[in-house]
């Protein structure tokens, strides 16, 4: 290999390297590479940014928005309550949950279908007196599943069939290409949920951590008489207290939320803290600071139109993640205060400010309604639970329902391309009022796009350098030329990967290599991009491989081992599944 090979090679496992040991956001870091191979002259400036105009990621993009428009007009809603009902035992709830989620998975985005469902499930498994640890875990994996019934079950799949196409020249799959493979294996993941998940997941039935305000906020109120009288909070040294944070003022009438260093002290005002609750002794130790005038009666437990009480899942994607509470400046990025912090299912004690955020927290947050309509969509929160959220268009929701039939129909049966297919039914959605602009537009998982579109350019320089070749031809000396082999390494490659970075990146990295390994052992590539596919979605055995397993994983009050236990069992059940399958209905050699 020349320079330009081993610049390409280098990238690619740095960009590896960096996205499993570092915290740096896969979008920033496959940008970097674009760079350095455009700059460098590898790439031309034509096929660096050529990923931006794959079909595949375009496709990408409109099912996003006709994915928002199913679920802003009630359509996923409307399904999910004629479905689950009230099973009596937990084999027959997860029946009645899987039914709904797997298909759904197989023609939307499965972070919707999951986001919709999380907030059901709670309110469900109280009414069916089922705990939700038996039940987010099955969740997740039936979206997850459920996304490897189509071509357009999930982001991946479109890429993938965007990048064969585009490197070999084939056509691109269509929409039910997969589905001969991944029916058989879904059929099979969910007769291993239904008999191994209720007895392998915990029964979790205690309170959750949230739920009795009085353990992490404490209330004093300002003496009418003390000295503290028509000071502002900073003045009156309010704002920097070493283990609680001021986040509201109760004044009878009306409330002060994210209160304000400048706010003034009135007589009378309850002052609500969160932090250790053993502070309370300190508080009153402060001249003008009395008990609380009504402590039967908790100021957060008090319904109030200006203030929301907020629970939200850190994602890997969060700005904050790695700081402190105090040090992420919460309130100045999000407009919004830190009430208390849940890890592994239990409230993180000590010291409030001190407390590291980290992937998969549950932070409950007080904030301004607005806030909602703000960061719904934000991609540093994975999961927003709000009782008082947007209203969904329900008149909508059979419209939603056909105009994604139709757009599945037309494209399964070939008579519209799957992106002209995409683009129209996200045109339909639109001018149908099955959602706003605004809703359309905050839909589109930018990171997630530039990630896709990124991720192309070190496929081409891994090809046109001539890396893939040569590992290529590396992987098939290691098989001995057997087909079946190179099948089962492929799968395990892509699979192993995707535990440890993204799924589209995963994918996208090992399609020109897989490509070079079917040209140099004269194989059908077919069954191998069908391997790469299945792979990179089926990530089960950590809250961290796939998106909708860490949004599972607060509400769930699940630990990490949780998710070994489950997902080891279930990534070999169904990667043994899927090399199977396509074994005894493709034949590998061309």
């Amino acid at each position: 290999m020349d320079w330009q090979g081993w610049l390409s090679l280098g990238l690619t496992l740095g960009s590896v390297a960096l996205l499993m040991a570092t915290r740096f956001s896969p979008h920033l870091v496959l940008v970097g590479a674009l760079t350095v191979l455009s700059v460098t002259g590898v790439l031309t400036a034509a096929e660096a940014l050529a990923g931006f105009s794959n079909p595949g990621l375009i496709t990408v993009a409109a099912m996003f928005v006709v994915a928002a428009g199913l679920h802003a007009s009630g359509g996923i809603d409307l399904l999910v309550n004629k479905m689950l009902g009230r099973p009596r035992s937990t084999v027959r709830a997860l029946a009645r949950l899987l039914l709904p989620v797997v298909p759904l998975s197989g023609f939307l985005n499965n972070t919707p279908v999951v986001a919709t469902m999380i907030p059901a499930i709670n309110a469900w498994s109280r009414r069916i007196n089922i705990a939700p640890s038996k039940l987010m875990i099955p969740l997740s994996y039936g979206a997850i599943v459920g996304g490897c019934l189509t071509v357009i079950g999930t982001s991946t799949n479109l890429v993938v069939s965007g990048q064969y196409h585009a490197l070999s020249g084939q056509p691109a799959f269509s929409v039910f290409a997969i589905t001969p493979v991944g029916l058989p294996v879904a059929i099979i993941g969910v007769l291993f949920m239904l008999v191994f998940l209720p007895r392998i997941l915990p029964d979790r039935r205690e309170r959750r951590p949230f739920e009795n305000m009085r353990e992490f906020t404490l209330e004093v109120a300002v003496d009418p008489d003390g000295p503290l009288v028509g000071l502002s909070v900073e003045q009156a040294g309010l704002r920097n207290l070493e283990q609680v944070y001021l986040v509201e003022i109760d004044r009878r009438e009306n409330i002060v939320t994210a209160v304000p260093s400048e706010e003034i002290l009135r007589g009378g005002d309850r002052l609500v803290f969160a932090g250790e609750t053993e502070a309370i002794s300190d508080l009153l130790r402060i001249n003008g600071i009395v008990a609380s005038i009504n402590r039967d009666k908790a100021a957060l437990a008090e319904d109030r139109a200006e203030r929301r009480l907020i629970e939200v899942v850190v994602s890997q994607s969060c700005s904050s993640i790695g700081e402190t509470v105090r040090g992420s400046r919460f309130h100045d990025r999000y407009g919004a205060i830190v009430l208390a912090v849940a890890r592994n299912g239990e409230r993180v004690a000590g010291n409030l400010g001190n407390i590291i955020i980290k992937p998969g927290d549950t932070l409950l947050l007080e904030a301004r309604p607005v806030f909602v309509s703000r960061q719904k969509y934000n991609k540093d929160f994975l999961v927003v639970n709000d009782l008082d959220t947007v209203q969904p268009r329900h008149k909508k929701a059979v419209l939603a329902w056909i105009i994604l039939f139709v757009l599945v129909a037309a494209a399964g049966l070939d008579m519209i391309s799957m992106l002209n297919a995409s683009l129209i039914g996200a045109g339909a959605m639109l001018m149908c009022g099955c959602l706003s602009v605004s809703q359309a537009e905050k839909s589109l998982d930018l990171p997630v796009l530039i990630t896709i579109a990124a991720s192309f350019s070190l496929g081409a320089a891994l090809q046109k350098t001539g890396v893939a070749a040569v590992l290529a031809e590396n992987i098939v000396s290691l098989s001995g030329g057997r087909p079946w082999l190179l099948l089962v390494l492929t799968y395990a490659a892509v699979s192993l990967m995707t535990e440890t970075i993204t799924n589209n990146a995963a994918a996208l990295i090992m399609v020109p290599i897989i490509l070079a390994i079917t040209q140099q052992a004269g194989l059908n590539p077919e069954p191998f991009m069908f391997a790469v596919m299945m792979a990179a979605s089926a990530s089960f055995a950590t809250p961290l491989g796939y998106q909708t397993n860490l949004m599972v994983y607060g509400p769930g009050n699940y630990r990490f081992a949780d998710f070994m236990r489950a997902g080891l069992p279930m990534n070999l059940v169904i990667g043994i599944s899927t090399v199977t399958v396509l074994l005894l209905g493709w034949p590998l050699q061309a």
